[in-house]
């Protein structure tokens, strides 16, 4: 989407505080590694969907600085006129990869990596997990109320509650990737493809002196795609008999169906219920029903349980807003540097907090498949120049509890990491929103059903090969 708004200084002050350091230093324009991973999946879940990266290369493509920028800078009094003028003539020229959108990811694993100087790969930290961090937690969340739907459309709805354009605009892109069926946001729908949905409020039932005049008089302006609101008033006693009525009289006589009725409040099993009997009793078994009103992905899935005959949910605050668990918690950390003469020194973070120490190296990330099911068997995270070989058997082994062994046959081997920028320039191409879609639904397919479970799912195995875990042992070994 052209956003007129340049934001090259949408950036924590330390980056350049941190960058500008560099440069001063003289230390500048030595290589430097980073790594973006997340350490826990958003509402205690089996996965991840990587999201963001199309927003992430527009970003890297257009970073630049202009006149306002540099006289911003310039008026903090910190920065050196040789530090401005080099971002006055600012050029990107860090390789960067990233897991592909659409793609299950788990947590410990690098999703993007940035190589570069340092002055502009520190640079960069705040624009890669903004982008990231948002929309693989909208796409997350959207796959998990799509999968409770069980193969029923589900549309977002959110716009209204999401915080800020972008997060409505670039939530309801996600929100595609994820699963969804539409959004009721029309900018998403001529921006980035993903199809608006949408038909009426109440305020259209408000309007007329009664209610069946306000769906009559929706039904002649669009016969086609006659969806009906009927819970402003009562769906059982008034909002359905008036449909039915509708339906009757005004598309039938046109040769048209009715699409079918929302319900936005009320029992919407109980009523769903009711509305299904009556509807087939009247020769309307083909008019879908419709629920909406503050869903997620538990409200669904325990409605279909008790028997609902809803046929397509519209999800909004707690999708576009992932209420239950509104923080993906990806960060940037310094994994490795290059020395003069080009060979890669790992480094490392400590912490008595396991969970928070880094990976150190240059990686990539494999995800092994069995070749019987195609099913994900688990994903090894290695030094970049190894090659995981698939005529052997490869042996798996916890890196916390290395006893924990399990040696794999007949499988295959993807490469996830993927490269986007090779010396600044962009190598990659955007794939088309509805094969991102089509792309996640079917990896997502290949993980074990214990894995997509909503509670206590079980842990996919994100391993280390034994050349990394040996660097990083030795590396905690010496920093201890």
């Amino acid at each position: 989407m052209d956003n007129k708004l340049n934001l090259t200084l949408l950036t924590d002050f330390y980056e350049f505080t941190m960058s500008g350091g560099f440069f001063e230093e003289g230390v500048g324009d030595r290589i430097a590694y980073f790594d973006m991973f997340f350490r826990t999946i958003p509402d205690d879940g089996g996965f991840a969907i990587m999201a963001g990266v199309e927003q992430l290369i527009d970003y890297l493509k257009n970073l630049n600085f202009n006149d306002e920028d540099i006289e911003y800078l310039r008026s903090k009094d910190l920065f050196s006129e040789e530090y401005l003028e080099y971002l006055r003539n600012f050029e990107f020229k860090c390789d960067v990869w990233a897991i592909p959108e659409g793609t299950p990811i788990f947590p410990h694993e690098p999703i993007v990596t940035v190589r570069g100087p340092i002055v502009q790969a520190q640079f960069v930290e705040t624009m890669i997990l903004l982008t990231i961090n948002h929309q693989s937690l909208i796409a997350t969340k959207a796959n998990r109320i799509v999968r409770a739907a069980d193969g029923r459309p589900v549309m977002e709805f959110g716009s209204r509650r999401a915080q800020g354009p972008d997060a409505a605009i670039l939530g309801a892109r996600a929100a595609y990737i994820g699963g969804c069926c539409g959004t009721a946001c029309a900018i998403a729908d001529r921006e980035y493809g993903v199809p608006a949905l949408g038909t009426m409020a109440h305020s259209w039932v408000q309007l007329f002196d009664s209610e069946y005049e306000a769906f009559a008089a929706y039904a002649r302006q669009y016969p086609d795609s006659c969806t009906l609101l009927i819970d402003t008033y009562n769906v059982l006693k008034s909002g359905l008999p008036n449909a039915i009525k509708v339906f009757d009289e005004v598309l039938k006589p046109m040769g048209k169906r009715p699409k079918g009725v929302r319900i936005d409040s009320g029992d919407i099993t109980y009523l769903s219920k009711k509305c299904r009997k009556i509807l087939d009793n009247a020769g309307y078994g083909d008019c879908g029903i419709c629920a909406s009103n503050s869903l997620d992905e538990y409200i669904i899935r325990d409605t279909l349980m008790q028997g609902a005959k809803i046929d397509s949910f519209g999800v909004g605050e707690r999708l576009i807003t992932s209420k239950a668990s509104p923080i993906f918690g990806g960060v940037y950390k310094l994994a490795a540097v290059e020395d003069d003469g080009g060979n890669i020194i790992p480094k490392i973070k400590v912490s008595e907090n396991v969970a928070k120490i880094t990976t150190p190296g240059f990686k990539q990330v494999y995800r092994l498949y069995a070749k019987d099911t195609g099913a994900a068997i688990a994903d090894v995270v290695t030094l970049a120049d190894e090659v995981i070989d698939n005529s052997e058997p490869y042996e798996l082994f916890d890196p916390e509890h290395t006893w924990k062994k399990k040696t794999v046959t007949d499988f295959y081997v993807r490469p996830l990491l993927k490269k986007i920028f090779d010396g600044g320039k962009c190598v990659y191409e955007n794939p088309d929103i509805h094969v991102l879609q089509e792309y996640c639904r079917l990896e997502i397919e290949k993980l074990w059903d214990e894995v997509k479970r909503f509670e206590n799912p079980h842990s996919y195995y994100v391993d280390l090969s034994k050349p990394l875990w040996k660097m990083k042992y030795e590396l905690l070994e010496k920093y201890q």
